[in-house]
């Protein structure tokens, strides 16, 4: 009997069974790479990936051996754990890539500018600076030193100080970032601190003329696996950004952009 795999109607399962799948050979490996994602670098024996798809041993074997000649799927030396590889992990990566970053969010940028009506920025970690990646300006002019490919201390910046604190950043590690952006202006270590830790509390970080007199920002970390790989922010003169004008962007901000990020891309609960 001709076996044929399809997804299963429990959570996280993949069961044997008419699929209507026009090729059923790609439809196997899919199902395999989805069935191993779960299981982590810890893999999954061929016995219990067998059972799991409803597939014989022989078949799954084979679409293995295929899939690990192109590199997405490992097996482990030792146990023989089936995982996957650099090539499936690898995707999401270049998917997701600053390259792209730009076009896939751009969307949300001018969404987000045209709720808020303030100037939006896109960001992201380099070394120990933000590389501005795209801009939206809203109707009415903002007067900021912005444009895109320009670095600015992280430390310094809302878009930095939103990304730092959701990738782990300690105590000693901001040090170095504070030593890098001293070499352009005086910061305030213990304010920075500060402010990281009220972002992983709030979820959004601000700076208050800390990069440009006369201008504030709040930024939000936009999140992969629950790391910061770039992060959103809105721009104003001080005097527009008030505690509670604050809160009602970054409100703004949670209702606006979630619908219109890529799968896989989150902002923080």
């Amino acid at each position: 009997m001709t076996e044929r795999t399809t997804a299963g109607t429990a959570a996280g399962q993949t069961t044997a069974g008419p699929s209507g799948s026009p090729v059923e050979a790609v439809d196997r490996a899919l199902l395999v790479l989805q069935a191993l994602a779960p299981a982590g670098p810890h893999g999954t024996g061929l016995a219990e990936l067998a059972s799991t798809l409803g597939l014989n041993k022989a078949t799954l074997h084979r679409v293995l051996s295929a899939l690990r000649y192109r590199g997405f799927v490992a097996q482990d030396p030792t146990t023989g754990a089936y995982l996957l590889g650099a090539s499936a992990t690898r995707l999401a990566d270049d998917f997701l890539g600053e390259e792209n970053l730009p076009v896939l969010l751009h969307p949300a940028l001018v969404a987000l500018c045209a709720t808020a009506d303030e100037l939006v920025h896109l960001g992201v970690l380099s070394g120990s600076h933000v590389v501005y990646l795209d801009k939206v300006e809203p109707e009415r002019s903002v007067r900021v030193w912005s444009a895109i490919g320009r670095r600015s201390p992280a430390v310094t910046t809302a878009l930095g100080r939103a990304l730092l604190a959701h990738r782990g950043t300690d105590r000693a590690m901001l040090a170095g970032y504070v030593r890098a952006a001293e070499a352009e202006r005086p910061v305030d270590a213990d304010r920075v601190w500060s402010v990281l830790e009220r972002a992983r509390e709030t979820g959004y970080a601000t700076e208050e003329q800390e990069n440009e007199v006369g201008i504030s920002c709040v930024a939000v970390p936009l999140l992969r696996s629950g790391s910061a790989i770039a992060a959103v922010s809105v721009t104003a003169p001080a005097e527009r950004m008030t505690p509670e004008r604050l809160a009602a962007l970054h409100a703004e901000m949670r209702r606006v952009l979630p619908p219109l990020l890529p799968n896989g891309i989150t902002l923080p609960e």
